[in-house]
């Protein structure tokens, strides 16, 4: 249950420690570690986040093998979605109930939303891939509680644990476009996190970090919940990672919130969906895939289930179109497709990065998805 090796002469801590269930508490400080990230962590930090460091290959050395394996492993979950659609497809009655979403192509876009992203976040958080989803509703019952719980459990499951990539949801009438996703020093950079009044992101770090001790202590437990649990992810970082819209406000800080300005409400209709990662781009698409095949469910469960209007959550009564009305319309609009709209990500002479969703994108989910391009 317990290992103390401290003050030996170990330079190295093996990945296997990280695939020991037993094992709650270890004590390595007073060696002298090559990986100084660990080293630092190892005399302050408590031992899920070591294990935790250990378990995704590190920032050292150690990170191609690990990451090698993470990116096979994902690569196999890949094949066996794609695989299982092409199963999935030959019942021609499944394909009638299949989710429906239409893609909006950016030369049919009379504005097409783009991301412009900096030189200086390739050596932060170098990937990001974005999409408009619209026809979304969350305004009856719990639609939005579901919404934001998928959203949880994806972070917990695709994302692994945010450690692979970050999802952000935002309401896309609140937001001004183009955006920039940039680099800024942590005494700098400003944000309206959820839930909170605007702070600098190193003291928004450090308030998450007390926050994580006081729990800890009142829990009399080792680990511990909500943002705190990703503070580790910025760790040795000199800048952070952020999303900016054109008025010079931040709407997101991946790997740890998003801004208060943007949040989505029971009135949001439409949808500005953002994927980020310092791993690789593929997860990320791979991530948005899953973002919108679950999106794309909890808009038909929300119609075919018939809960109550629960109210505009102090918005405006921006209905989404009509629900419910009669059996008939309610069919009509199980079948009509959620639409899609392409966001270009490009560099900073404005040559194109990325295109979601493009032609080869959202095939992982094919079998539970009809994508009308």
């Amino acid at each position: 249950q317990s290992l103390d090796l401290s003050n030996n002469q170990l330079t190295e801590l093996p990945a296997e420690l990280a695939d020991c269930p037993r094992l709650k508490e270890v004590n390595f400080r007073g060696n002298r570690l090559k990986d100084k990230r660990l080293e630092k962590m190892v005399n302050g930090c408590q031992t899920k986040s070591i294990l935790e460091y250990l378990r995704v290959g590190g920032r050292g050395g150690g990170k191609g093998k690990a990451e090698s394996a993470r990116e096979e492993s994902r690569k196999k979950k890949r094949e066996r979605r794609q695989k299982d659609s092409g199963d999935g497809e030959q019942d021609e009655l499944e394909d009638i109930n299949k989710l429906l979403v239409k893609v909006l192509h950016v030369s049919e876009n009379p504005a097409p939303l783009t991301v412009k992203v900096s030189p200086g976040i390739k050596d932060v958080r170098p990937f990001i891939v974005c999409c408009v989803l619209k026809g979304v509703n969350l305004k009856p019952g719990n639609a939005l509680k579901r919404f934001l719980s998928a959203q949880t459990k994806l972070h917990e499951d695709i994302c692994e644990k945010r450690t692979a990539a970050t999802i952000a949801t935002h309401d896309l009438q609140l937001i001004k476009g183009p955006l920039i996703y940039d680099v800024q020093p942590p005494s700098e950079l400003k944000i309206m996190p959820l839930g909170r009044k605007e702070i600098k992101a190193k003291d928004l770090l450090r308030q998450l970090q007390l926050e994580a001790e006081e729990q800890r202590k009142q829990k009399k437990r080792q680990n511990i919940s909500g943002l705190h649990k990703y503070l580790q992810l910025l760790d040795g970082k000199d800048n952070y990672p952020c999303l900016v819209d054109a008025e010079g406000v931040v709407i997101s800080f991946p790997p740890i919130t998003n801004s208060e300005k943007t949040k989505i409400r029971k009135s949001t209709c439409d949808l500005f969906l953002e994927v980020t990662s310092d791993t690789s781009l593929q997860i990320c698409k791979d991530v948005m895939d899953a973002l919108i095949l679950k999106i794309a469910e909890l808009n038909r469960f929300t119609l075919e289930n018939r809960e109550e209007d629960s109210g505009s959550d102090n918005e405006s009564d921006a209905l989404c179109g009509p629900v419910n009305l009669n059996p008939s319309q309610n069919v009509q609009q199980m079948n009509s497709p959620l639409v899609a709209e392409q966001v270009r990500v490009v560099d900073t002479d404005g040559n194109l990065k990325v295109l979601y969703p493009s032609k080869t994108d959202l095939t992982t989910v094919s079998s539970l998805l009809t994508v009308i391009r």
